[in-house]
């Protein structure tokens, strides 16, 4: 389940300009400049093939560009997600242990990267079509862990996030009292590693 948690909520935020003949993928990047930066309460429900929930929680989503993202859920079990803008970092309070990598490594992990990366290369990895007001976004790498994620909006409101796994689980996100993120909340995307915590470092390392 906690994999499931951490493939749901890594990845995160984007926005950018557009040609004169827009595709969908245009068109959702139009949609997230127009957000920027966003603090909301999510409620999630998590089901699996069969449509039985096997899960639900609450929690604050955050993010801002670029590169950043916050994902903490307090019920029914906490769990923390803090992308500072170079590193990702991943806490569970219940084990004591953190885990970081780079942010490269978020973006490959789940096409919602697309919300945090405006880089012409990274969006070229996915395949973006627009139903409406919502957007399917799919890797183009069938060996990523998630296998879609739907993004909704609401005019300039981000409302919805619903992700499927490569086993048929679905994340359904709700989002609500959203707003811009204010100065006194740039604080939630710098991540302090608590003491006596094991640190699981799974950043690149950059070799001569």
């Amino acid at each position: 389940m906690k994999r499931l948690l951490t493939i749901a909520a890594l990845g995160l935020p984007m926005l950018y300009q557009v040609p004169a003949l827009a595709t969908d993928a245009e068109n959702l990047k139009v949609k997230l400049a127009e957000i920027k930066s966003l603090k909301a309460d999510f409620s999630q429900t998590v089901t699996d093939l069969n449509n039985k929930v096997i899960q639900t929680g609450e929690g604050v989503f955050a993010l801002s560009q670029p590169n950043q993202f916050y994902w903490h859920l307090t019920a029914p079990d906490e769990s923390l997600i803090v992308a500072d803008g170079t590193d990702v970092w991943v806490y569970n309070p219940f084990a004591e242990e953190v885990s970081v990598m780079d942010i490269n490594q978020a973006i490959n992990a789940s096409p919602i990267a697309l919300l945090v990366h405006s880089d012409d290369a990274t969006w070229s990895q996915y395949n973006v079509k627009q139903k409406d007001n919502c957007f399917d976004i799919s890797p183009k790498d069938t060996d990523s862990g998630v296998s879609e994620v739907q993004v909704c909006f609401n005019q300039t409101s981000l409302t919805q996030m619903v992700l499927t796994d490569q086993q048929g689980n679905i994340s359904d996100f709700r989002l609500s009292n959203q707003n811009k993120i204010a100065e006194n909340d740039r604080d939630l995307f710098k991540f302090v590693v608590p003491d006596d915590v094991d640190i699981d470092d799974q950043r690149l390392k950059l070799t001569n």
